[in-house]
């Protein structure tokens, strides 16, 4: 009989699948506490939950990660897992440190539908969307490969012990953890900002994504807020509202050009939701505002998008947006028809930019030597002939 996967779960769905075999609701925040604020990877790791009771799980549920099939480090410290699932599919996870802090960059579907002409990702046909329990799983990895879970202080799980015994002589609805007894940390950690910007397109595997996102940010496991989590979306307008409205993330748009023509040129979507939809979309996000503004990323093509006129023209098209601008050189790739716009070119536009009004720092190229660059990622799954694609 196979095991029953833990994580993914909703916190609703981990009480029911505990309560079903038999274990009392409180084992609920203990299992979720261990699972994502500990990073426990087997049962007997649950030293606050009884051996019995932890055999009873091992027997039961898997809380076991995905293979990794690389972990690559770059010359600049970035780090580039290749995540491969049960079901033999691969994606790429990229972790961009800085001085003070860390993001990493985790993917959303196996391939892409999108075609984005100078995105790698781009040359893969969609394999399957990413399941909820696919996506948490990447945060799980790094920080396996990071060394930044929290650890138990010395005597917490004997005082767990001796709560969990109380507890049992009254009733099991007041018999959580207390929050303020447990270790959950964090202040030190390098892994601090998620970035849905990896393979995929969020916005069109919503659902998985959102359930994801809710365990990353919950309090009592990863707990990395809101404020420190981007999406990414190249312009599905029908649900850009509703990802602010129910989960209230950071929005940023992969624009790239100015002009419907060569938008639909750059990013095809764009025949479906051309720019001026996009960013009334944008308008109407219920997450923006002059603190939490959205970011506009722009790659910047020689001679294609990174004239003085493209540049004005941005400026204008984002009036009344709370908007920062990412200027992002681009990364070249084996078969690309692009090349990247030249220093001065990047400086001349960012002023432009700049004096308007709009923040427009160009982004520092990262991980380029191990492929781990902005839209360098790309793994070798394909979809059979014949197959459907598994949303």
């Amino acid at each position: 009989m196979s095991k029953l996967p833990l994580i993914g779960l909703s916190r609703e769905e981990l009480q029911a699948v505990l309560v079903e075999h038999g274990f009392e609701k409180f084992r609920t925040k203990q299992v979720w506490n261990w699972i994502y604020a500990h990073g426990a990877t087997e049962f007997p790791h649950m030293s606050s939950i009884s051996k019995d009771q932890q055999q009873k799980m091992g027997e039961l549920f898997s809380i076991a990660r995905p293979t990794i099939a690389k972990d690559l480090t770059s010359f600049d410290d970035t780090r580039k897992w290749l995540v491969e699932f049960e079901d033999g599919n691969k994606v790429e996870t990229v972790f961009i440190p800085e001085e003070d802090r860390g993001a990493l960059c985790v993917s959303s579907q196996v391939g892409c539908t999108l075609s984005c002409t100078f995105c790698h990702t781009g040359t893969m046909k969609l394999v399957r969307n990413l399941t909820a329990a696919d996506i948490v799983n990447q945060v799980l990895v790094a920080r396996d490969g990071l060394g930044e879970w929290d650890k138990p202080r010395k005597g917490e799980a004997r005082a767990r012990a001796r709560h969990e015994s109380a507890a049992a002589r009254t009733s099991p609805e007041h018999a959580s953890w207390d929050e303020q007894e447990a270790s959950t940390g964090g202040d030190n950690k390098m892994l601090t900002n998620i970035v849905m910007m990896g393979m995929g397109e969020p916005l069109y595997n919503y659902e998985n994504v959102a359930k994801a996102l809710t365990i990353i940010m919950d309090g009592e496991g990863i707990a990395i807020s809101k404020r420190r989590i981007t999406l990414s979306t190249s312009g599905v307008v029908p649900m850009i509202e509703k990802c602010g409205e129910e989960l209230g993330v950071n929005l940023a748009i992969s624009l790239h050009a100015v002009r419907d023509e060569l938008r639909d040129e750059l990013v095809p979507l764009n025949k479906k939701y051309p720019i001026r939809e996009l960013l009334e979309a944008c308008r109407r996000y219920p997450a923006a505002n002059n603190a939490r503004r959205i970011t506009f990323e722009y790659v910047m093509l020689k001679d294609v998008n990174d004239s003085d006129a493209d540049a004005r023209e941005l400026c204008r098209l984002l009036k009344d947006i709370p908007a920062k601008v990412n200027l992002i050189p681009w990364n070249p790739w084996t078969g690309a028809q692009y090349e990247t716009s030249s220093r001065n070119r990047q400086h001349a536009f960012a002023k432009i930019v700049n004096d308007a009004g709009y923040s427009s720092p160009i982004r520092a190229t990262r991980g380029q030597d191990i492929m781990a660059a902005c839209g360098q990622l790309k793994s070798d799954s394909e979809r059979k002939k014949g197959e459907k694609v598994k949303l």
